[in-house]
């Protein structure tokens, strides 16, 4: 497998799961502003939206959005729980998480990046996304993880974005400027998650400091 990814972008989710599941995979850096790969090829030809994550399969096969990636890649390995099984409800629990980080928290960040080109829609923009993550922080009122006391795709997925306002390594390029001050349940779920092997292991590969 092929794994591309931009550091500190979306694609550090299934990098994470990767590295929850002990998968090998080859990474394959592609450059944000030139949309090239390591190897010079153009990643546009690869994907023609030109966004990471992309999975490329042994057999060729193209994977071309996180949340699919990440529940294709535990469903790998099912026994490590970091996707409920099909069929459950916990699994479209779990497909509620992803479609919810996707919609509300992913796309609600957009603007904050471009703050330029975004211009006073900001202004709208960032009062909705603190409230969503206000509710998020209220769903993890005696949880550990977004689905209870087991870590799963999903909490990959919200690390990755969360980043985004939170991480100084990407500070000096995004200027999301969103915190979670106030939010004591929040805070606590980022610290635990930093502290788990595999997202330091992608942290460090990433050279995210």
């Amino acid at each position: 497998m092929k794994l591309y990814y931009i550091p500190g972008a979306c694609s550090l989710s299934p990098h994470i799961v990767l590295n929850e599941l002990g998968l090998e995979a080859n990474l394959v850096k592609v450059n944000y502003k030139t949309h090239k790969t390591e190897d010079g090829r153009d990643f546009r030809e690869i994907s023609p939206f030109g966004y990471v994550p992309l999975l490329e399969l042994d057999d060729g096969t193209a994977l071309r959005e996180g949340p699919a990636i990440v529940q294709y890649l535990a469903d790998l390995k099912p026994e490590s729980g970091l996707a409920p099984m099909n069929g459950t409800i916990e699994r479209y629990r779990l497909q509620e998480w992803l479609s919810f980080l996707t919609s509300e928290i992913h796309k609600g960040f957009i603007p904050l990046l471009y703050p330029v080109l975004a211009g006073k829609y900001v202004e709208a923009v960032k009062p909705k996304l603190e409230r969503r993550f206000s509710w998020i922080d209220e769903q993890l009122a005696g949880r550990d993880y977004l689905m209870g006391d087991r870590f799963t795709v999903a909490d990959a997925y919200l690390y990755a974005l969360a980043g985004w306002g939170q991480a100084p390594w990407l500070a000096s390029v995004y200027r999301a400027d969103i915190h979670f001050d106030g939010l004591g349940n929040l805070e606590a779920w980022y610290v635990r998650m930093r502290e788990r092997p595999s997202v330091r292991k992608a942290l460090d590969t990433e050279r995210l400091k």
